[in-house]
């Protein structure tokens, strides 16, 4: 376990209340980045060199079940997973900062993602989120969603936005005790928004966020300037959601996406997430546009693509991509 982590989940739970439950519940909704988080100036407390927003997706996400345990067991869409796999190393080193707080020497844990695992659409944040919620709903701790932000972030530094539902801004902080580092719901509703998902590849990714981040501050030459890039973005953003211009917010997003992958794939050695059908269906939506269809794209570490767009432009983006799963983000399921 790690000492720095376990402290700093000290200093958010000393004040906490505790009333336990049997069987701890919760969901949590995936997001995608509007304004992406690449790169960390704090490898140990997942803490970014740049500020982000994103959109959450509603009711996809992960919905979580835990109780005590002796040992960590763990179910991913009601598979046991095998306790050596990567995956459970990962989830087991992170409940190692829970366990004394939770006087449980192990955890039952089943987890139901209703999104692809690993492909690029935010599994890891939504897994993460909803085990921290249902950790406080365990628990009794009645913690707050800023205190909730900052637990999640320890476990993938995206969940601390997927702890809220709509546009959600994670402030990258400056201290280096990561507790000014957490998420806010940035107070808008903007119901004629679709969100659509143009699944190319649903297969786990070859390489990680996490590992691929690594590699990219390391050895990108272009990534010295991405921080300040990305903070102009936001800036850009954040004002588009307030005055709800679907332009600005979409073109700049995905400026801010194209960009992210340049870096990336300056990365020695390359990196590239794209496949050729990405390739092919950037181009697809920008002859949309040609044609007046107000579409823009915004791509994860991944090759699926997330496409932006209003109610009005439904049928054509429907003609256009058949598959297409529609979102919206601000339906009355998830409002």
């Amino acid at each position: 376990m790690n000492d720095i982590q376990y402290q700093f989940v000290k200093k958010i739970l000393s004040s906490s209340s505790h009333s336990a439950k049997e069987v701890g519940r919760a969901f949590a909704p995936s997001n995608i980045a509007l304004c992406k988080y690449w790169g960390k100036r704090d490898e140990v407390l997942n803490l970014p060199f740049n500020s982000s927003i994103s959109i959450s997706l509603g009711n996809k996400g992960s919905f979580t079940e835990i109780k005590r345990s002796n040992k960590d067991t763990f179910f991913l869409n009601d598979k046991i997973i095998d306790n050596e796999t990567v995956f459970s190393c990962r989830l087991s080193k992170f409940l190692d900062l829970f366990r004394s707080h939770c006087r449980a020497p192990g955890f039952e844990i089943r987890t139901t993602n209703n999104i692809p695992t690993s492909a690029g659409l935010a599994s890891s944040a939504s897994g993460f989120a909803a085990l921290v919620l249902a950790l406080n709903d365990l628990t009794g701790w009645e913690l707050n969603k800023k205190e909730l932000s900052l637990l999640a972030r320890l476990g993938s530094g995206s969940a601390s936005r997927s702890i809220y539902n709509g546009f959600v801004i994670w402030n990258a902080g400056k201290n280096y005790d990561g507790l000014d580092s957490y998420s806010q719901l940035i107070n808008v509703k903007w119901p004629e928004i679709r969100v659509g998902i143009i699944k190319i590849d649903e297969s786990e990714k070859k390489i990680s966020s996490r590992e691929a981040m690594k590699r990219c501050v390391a050895t990108s030459k272009k990534y010295n300037s991405w921080p300040s890039i990305a903070e102009e973005h936001l800036r850009k953003i954040q004002n588009s959601i307030i005055d709800k211009d679907i332009d600005i917010l979409g073109s700049t997003a995905e400026k801010n996406a194209l960009k992210m992958h340049e870096v990336i794939r300056d990365t020695i050695p390359i990196i590239d997430f794209f496949t050729s059908e990405t390739y092919e269906c950037l181009k697809r939506i920008q002859r949309l546009r040609k044609n007046n269809v107000t579409v823009y794209a915004t791509v994860d570490a991944g090759p699926n693509i997330k496409i932006l767009f209003l109610e009005n432009e439904l049928k054509e983006i429907c003609k256009e991509f058949k598959e297409i799963e529609i979102i919206n983000p601000f339906g009355e399921a998830n409002a």
